[in-house]
């Protein structure tokens, strides 16, 4: 977390959603419209997997330096994020209450759409891109860095999706 971020609460399904926001450098220092708003989810949260996980802040300090409002959150059960793991499920309604509230903020309704993850965090966003395509909502990209391919179902991406992995991933083999 830098010394920028914002955290805060918000009002999900079934509590509260602990939430990070971050503002590129020119809209924070000069009040540039920003190129569009990102979220970006982490790793399993069973496995020590937070919103402040370092591949998920490097993709949120990525966005930020490419000028997007990046937001993340915490998943059920971890930090002040209330409730209960669920196995992916849950977390896909606790992600829509986040994009709610990015699309809510003033500005930021008809903004290009970045979705970014780490892991379980593709895993669960992918669920949530398929929801929004079925609702004809844009998503101008994806980024999936280590998919969880192997070990849950991920949901079918869109073409222009950008996904890294490790050749030599000892969790999630590249094949």
């Amino acid at each position: 977390m830098n010394s920028h971020t914002k955290q805060f609460l918000i009002d999900g399904p079934v509590g509260k959603i602990e939430v990070a926001l971050d503002l590129p450098d020119d809209m924070r220092e000069n009040g540039a419209a920003p190129r569009g708003i990102a979220l970006v989810a982490h790793p399993h949260p069973l496995f020590g997997g937070t919103m402040d996980n370092k591949v998920a802040v490097t993709l949120v300090r990525t966005l930020t330096q490419l000028n997007y409002v990046t937001y993340r959150s915490n998943f059920r059960g971890v930090g002040k994020t209330e409730g209960e793991h669920d196995a992916g499920i849950g977390e896909r309604d606790d992600l829509r209450a986040v994009l709610d509230y990015m699309r809510a903020q003033p500005g930021q309704a008809d903004l290009p759409l970045v979705l970014a993850g780490f892991s379980f965090g593709t895993f669960v966003l992918s669920h949530v891109a398929a929801r929004l395509v079925e609702e004809g909502q844009a998503i101008e990209r994806m980024v999936f860095v280590g998919t969880a391919a192997s070990r849950w179902e991920v949901a079918p991406v869109a073409e222009n999706t950008l996904v890294i992995h490790g050749e030599t991933d000892d969790t999630v083999p590249i094949q």
